[in-house]
């Protein structure tokens, strides 16, 4: 029975990799906040927390992503320019920041540039723009103010 097993696993050596490779990626997206320390929101926790402990959302698309729409009052700076220009961002450390960008992926990599910063109320907008937009959530078009 053994020998069967051995001999099973190793003529579909390629499909056991790719699920291996799925399984990892399952338990990555279960387990990812834990193992980073940040917390990740859907569309609807954000809303929540900007509307009842007045987070910042900190959008950090690329100027033609965000010219298309983003969410109202969010604070632009593309990931590329986040670490030069994070004194943008000094007068919203004690408040809980949401990053956003397209799919949840360049915001998570910006919550940890946060985090490296001291900034200790840190969120990534889990699905990004594109949850934001699922959940028919508004977006605006043109510049905020800050």
């Amino acid at each position: 029975m053994e020998q069967q097993i051995i001999e099973f696993v190793g003529n579909n050596a390629g499909w056991f990799l790719a699920l291996s490779v799925v399984l990892g990626l399952l338990v990555w997206s279960f387990l990812g906040d834990m193992v980073t320390g940040l917390k990740s929101l859907l569309p609807q926790e954000a809303t929540l927390l900007m509307n009842h402990e007045n987070a910042v959302v900190l959008d950090v698309r690329e100027d033609n992503e965000y010219a298309q729409g983003h969410i109202l009052n969010s604070v632009h700076i593309p990931l590329s320019t986040l670490t030069d220009k994070m004194e943008r961002l000094e007068k919203y450390r004690n408040r809980p920041i949401i990053a956003s960008c397209m799919s949840g992926n360049r915001s998570g990599r910006a919550c940890g540039v946060l985090k490296k910063n001291g900034f200790e109320k840190v969120h990534n907008l889990k699905g990004g723009i594109i949850a934001w937009q699922n959940a028919s959530l508004p977006l605006t078009k043109g510049k905020n103010k800050n």
